[in-house]
C-alpha cells in the first residue's frame, strides 16, 4: 500500500489508533501509539519522535532524539487490541542527518538485501525459519542476593502424572516423545490452530503446525519462506501472535532455547536459498542436487559458524541446548537428509525450486533481522571466495568414534566463546556497510555487560546441591 491507501484502509476498518512497532537491538518489539488523526501522508516521510536513549543498546542520553518512519507496506489491523488499531512496522532514522540508524536491526536487514543485489550473485534471499516454542500453564522465577529459583509447569508435563487434577486423565507425553501423538496426548491442537488462523489473517502463509518432541507443550508452526526483510517482519508477528493467543487461554509462550532439563530444547532451523531473475541459484548437478554456488555458500556458513553463534544463538541459555552428544547440531558439517549435521540439504522434493540449505544451529531467542542478515553474509562470503566445504558427512555424527569425531569442528560452548569468535571474525559482516563496526562493538558490549557478566557472577541453584557440604 501507498501512504494514502494506508489511511483509507485504516478508516475503512474504523481504526481509532495507530500502533508504531519497531525492533530494539536485542530483538524485542517496542511500540507506542497515536490517534488516527495524527497519521498523515507526510508521516511516512517525517515520522514520529521518541527517546532513543531508553531503548536497550541505542543512543546516549545527550543524543536521545530519534524518529520512527512507518513502512506503509506493513499496514495491518492489530488482531489483539480492544479498540480498532492500525499497526505499522517502522524504520529508525536520525532526526538531524535523516540517515537510517546503524543499530536498527531492520535497517541492517535492508542493507543485507541491497548487498546481495550489489554482488550480482542473486537478487533475492529467501528464508524459512522453523521457530520452536513451549506453551506453559505457569512460570515463576525469583532471584536475589540470597536466593534463586525458577519453576515452569504444564498440564502436559510428564512430571505431573501423579498430581491431583480432579481427575488426572494421564495423557502426558513422556520426555522426548512429544513428536507427535494425536489428542488427547496433544492437548494444544486447537490453540495452535487459532495461532495459525490469526497469522494467516495477517497475510502470513503457514505450511504446518504440530506438537514437538519435548513434553510440556513444545510446539512448532512453520511459515512459508519469504524474502529476508519480510521474514524478519513475519517472525516478529509470529512471536507476538503466539504470545497473545496463549494469553487469551491463560497460558504463556516462551522462545527460550532450553527451559527444561532432561528434554529437548527449542531450535530455529533456518532454510536459506538465493534466487536471481526468478531462478534458484542453489539448484544444480553437484552433491544432493546443489549448485557449486550452494556448496560454496555452505563453506562460508561453516567457516563463520562460531561467529554466527554470537548472533544466531545470542543468549547464555542458548548453550544449554548446544551441548555435544545430544540432538542439537553442534558439529560443523553438512549432509543431505542427516539432521545431526549443522547444515542439512532437505531432500523432500526433486523440484529445483525447493533446493535450499537448512542451517540448523540457530535458536528462536535470536533477533531475526540480525540472524538472517548474518547467515546471508556468511553464505555470500563463501560464494565470493569459493570456500570449499569439504566432504559431506553422511552418517550419524553422534555415533562416530572419538577418532572420527576429532576432525569435526564444533560450535562454541558458551555465549562468551561465541562473542569472542564474533569479535575475531566479523569482517564478512562489514561488507557493503551491512553491519557497521559500531553495531558489532555495541552488540558485544551489550551482551557482555547485560547478560554474560550477570550470569557469571551469580551462584547457580544446582551448585548448592553439588558443593554446599564441601
Amino acid at each position: 500500500m501507498e501512504p494514502k491507501q494506508v489511511i483509507e484502509f485504516a478508516k475503512e476498518n474504523k481504526a481509532v489508533m495507530v500502533d508504531l512497532k519497531f525492533m530494539d537491538f536485542p530483538g524485542m518489539w517496542q511500540h507506542f501509539s497515536v490517534p488516527l488523526h495524527e497519521l498523515e501522508e507526510d508521516s511516512f516521510e517525517d515520522g514520529f519522535g521518541f527517546d532513543g536513549s531508553s531503548i536497550r543498546g541505542w543512543q546516549p542520553i545527550h543524543a536521545s532524539d530519534m524518529l520512527v518512519i512507518p513502512d506503509p507496506k506493513t499496514a495491518v489491523m492489530d488482531p489483539f487490541m480492544q479498540h480498532p488499531t492500525l499497526s505499522l512496522i517502522c524504520d529508525i532514522v536520525d532526526p538531524v542527518t535523516k540517515e537510517r540508524y546503524s543499530r536498527d536491526p531492520r535497517n541492517i536487514a535492508h542493507k543485507a538485501e541491497a548487498y546481495l543485489k550489489y554482488t550480482k550473485i542473486g537478487d533475492t534471499a529467501y528464508f524459512g525459519p522453523e521457530a520452536e516454542f513451549f506453551i506453559f500453564d505457569d512460570v515463576r522465577y525469583s532471584y536475589g542476593s540470597n536466593h534463586g529459583f525458577h519453576e515452569v509447569d504444564s498440564v502436559e508435563g510428564w512430571w505431573n502424572t501423579g498430581r491431583e487434577e480432579n481427575p488426572n486423565l494421564g495423557y502426558k507425553p513422556r520426555h522426548k516423545e512429544g513428536y507427535f501423538p494425536v489428542s488427547p496426548s496433544d492437548s494444544l491442537q486447537d490453540i495452535r490452530t487459532e495461532m495459525v488462523l490469526i497469522l494467516e489473517c495477517l497475510g502470513i502463509t503457514i505450511e504446518a503446525q504440530h506438537h514437538e518432541v519435548a513434553t510440556a507443550g513444545q510446539g512448532e508452526i512453520d511459515m512459508k519462506f519469504a524474502p529476508l526483510v519480510k521474514m524478519g517482519d513475519q517472525l516478529m508477528w509470529f512471536k507476538y501472535v503466539l504470545k497473545n493467543v496463549a494469553k487469551r487461554h491463560c497460558k504463556t509462550v516462551t522462545f527460550m532455547p532450553k527451559p527444561l532439563f532432561e528434554d529437548n530444547g527449542s531450535g530455529m532451523h533456518s532454510h536459506i536459498s538465493i534466487w536471481k531473475g526468478g531462478q534458484p541459484m542453489f539448484a544444480g548437478d553437484k552433491y544432493a542436487g546443489l549448485s557449486q554456488e550452494a556448496l560454496w555458500a555452505i563453506g562460508g556458513i561453516l567457516k563463520h559458524a562460531p561467529a554466527l553463534c554470537g548472533i544466531c544463538n545470542p543468549t547464555t541459555n542458548s548453550y544449554k541446548r548446544l551441548v555435544p552428544g545430544f540432538e542439537a547440531p553442534v558439529n560443523l558439517a553438512y549432509s543431505s537428509r542427516n539432521r545431526s549435521a549443522c547444515c542439512r540439504i532437505p531432500m523432500y522434493s526433486a523440484n529445483p525450486k525447493t533446493k535450499r540449505i537448512e542451517y540448523r544451529t540457530p535458536d528462536p531467542s535470536c533477533n531475526g533481522y540480525l540472524a538472517f542478515s548474518a547467515i546471508l553474509m556468511a553464505a555470500l562470503d563463501g560464494i565470493e571466495n569459493k570456500m570449499d566445504p569439504g566432504e559431506p558427512l553422511d552418517k550419524d555424527i553422534y555415533a562416530l568414534s572419538p577418532e572420527e569425531l576429532k576432525n569435526v569442528p564444533s560450535t562454541p560452548g558458551s555465549l562468551g566463546e561465541a562473542l569472542k569468535a564474533l569479535e575475531a571474525d566479523h569482517e564478512f559482516l562489514l561488507k557493503g556497510d551491512v553491519f557497521t563496526q559500531d553495531a558489532i562493538d555495541m552488540w558485544i558490549e551489550y551482551k557482555t555487560d547485560a547478560e554474560l557478566n550477570p550470569i557469571r557472577m551469580r551462584p547457580h541453584p544446582y551448585e548448592f546441591a553439588l558443593y554446599f557440604d564441601i
